[in-house]
């Protein structure tokens, strides 16, 4: 997919700690974070703040943290995930919102779920007890029905469904759709994003029923420890995207 949305776990260089003391600081545009009494400035050189103040305070947390048990005093992007996705969330969503929701609504159209092994093969019945029930959620929660295939069968979505699925993003916060261009990307499924969004299914869940594949080939050939590395990058991912929505949403007050 062109243009896809960018997993906070994207390579960037390491960077060294030069702050003693991170805080949440209040300002006209919500909550803050200060570094030895400097806001933070984002990439796009727009000041980082957030609406929740549990949120910020998240954000100042993993700040705090960044760094402080390196000997070096070095940290990458790993330490830094609410800031990573609050970013995608200011600079990105709110600027564009057409264009993100667009991206992510393309996920519909070849959505992980939709996209079954032959009857023969044994892993059909894994993801048939897997995934259908949450495209089942989706169209008697939402009204959706995206089409399912086996095999190397591609499949196309009706338009009222992708326009559907549009739609229900259009409704959704500049935060939520932020958190859902993690945990989207990570999942390979919109279905599961929303359905964590919502609540209906929390990160680890999601991370297990969209690493059916992975886990059915462990379960024939051994385990694989890329495959292992690949199924803890997607739980977290999908955790940290879970944990954002939530304080965003100030659930964790």
């Amino acid at each position: 997919m062109t243009d896809e949305i960018r997993s906070p776990r994207e390579s960037d260089s390491r960077r060294k700690r030069f702050w003693t003391n991170a805080e949440v600081i209040a300002g006209p545009h919500g909550f803050g974070v200060a570094l030895d009494g400097k806001p933070v400035i984002l990439p796009g050189r727009t000041p980082l703040h957030v609406s929740s103040k549990p949120l910020a305070e998240a954000l100042a947390a993993e700040w705090q943290m960044a760094g402080a048990d390196d000997p070096q005093k070095r940290f990458g992007p790993d330490a830094l995930p609410l800031t990573r996705i609050a970013g995608t969330m200011i600079e990105r969503v709110a600027p564009d919102r057409t264009h993100f929701i667009a991206t992510l609504a393309a996920y519909g159209k070849h959505d992980l779920l939709c996209y079954r092994a032959d009857d023969a093969e044994p892993a059909a019945a894994l993801q048939n007890y897997a995934w259908q029930p949450w495209l089942d959620w989706l169209r008697e929660r939402h009204g959706i029905t995206l089409r399912v295939t086996a095999g190397m069968i591609p499949i196309e979505q009706s338009a009222e469904a992708l326009v559907r699925l549009t739609d229900l993003l259009n409704s959704q916060s500049d935060a939520t759709l932020a958190g859902l261009g993690v945990a989207v990307p990570a999942s390979g499924s919109i279905v599961l994003g929303l359905a964590v969004a919502e609540n209906a299914l929390d990160a680890t869940q999601a991370a297990n029923i969209a690493s059916v594949d992975e886990r059915a080939q462990m379960q024939r050939w051994g385990e694989d420890p890329a495959l292992l590395d690949r199924i803890a990058m997607m739980a977290a991912d999908i955790t940290d995207a879970t944990r954002f929505m939530k304080l965003a949403n100030n659930e964790f007050c």
